[in-house]
């Protein structure tokens, strides 16, 4: 049997969150159980909500999007951070790295719509200073998440698992198909071990 090589795992659990989300059209049916990954998914997905107020802040001045020094502060400290835990730290910082972009592509796409709209552009440039803490205690949660649900992540029910919390956080949060996307792309390789 050929194994499946990460990036296509990871693309096949993007289109099968975003599929699920399709499908039941933002709503979770009554009743609904909350499911073991619904913490860190709701986790992932506030820490992508901070993605609209980088781009405010970023808007109309020399800040590029693309942050190299930022992101390696952030990949570094997450490093640290699953070392303390016991996980793995490469395997925690793809998990972050994958954060890192799901951001990213909310700012390119507010950034080009803001463009084609300057009427929809924020008026009100908020401080990153004051956004980067609410990033940081976002990734300590996603990390303590990570510890907390190692068993189910690294178990064959994970994808399903994952597939039913993003739906129902998706549906919980009022996503947007923008932010439901990109939230698609941040999950994408939460499943698997995190432990060395």
């Amino acid at each position: 049997m050929t194994p499946v090589r990460p990036a296509v795992a990871r693309r096949a659990v993007a289109a099968a969150v975003m599929l699920a989300m399709l499908a039941v059209g933002g709503a979770v049916p009554a009743g609904a159980q909350t499911g073991p990954l619904e913490p860190i998914a709701l986790a992932v997905s506030l820490r992508l909500a901070t993605a609209d107020a980088v781009a405010a802040a970023k808007w109309g001045t020399p800040s590029p999007i693309d942050d190299p020094a930022r992101e390696a502060q952030v990949l570094g400290a997450v490093a640290t951070q699953a070392a303390d835990e016991g996980l793995s730290a490469g395997r925690v910082q793809q998990i972050f790295r994958d954060q890192i972009e799901a951001n990213k592509e909310v700012q390119r796409a507010l950034f080009g719509w803001w463009s084609v709209a300057p009427g929809a552009a924020p008026t009100v440039r908020p401080d990153l200073t004051q956004v980067r803490p609410v990033i940081d205690r976002q990734n300590l949660d996603i990390l303590l998440q990570l510890r907390e649900q190692e068993a189910v992540l690294a178990g064959p029910g994970c994808v399903p698992a994952l597939v039913d919390a993003a739906v129902a956080v998706a549906a919980e949060q009022r996503l947007d198909p923008l932010h439901q996307a990109t939230l698609a792309r941040a999950l994408v390789s939460i499943c698997g071990p995190v432990r060395e």
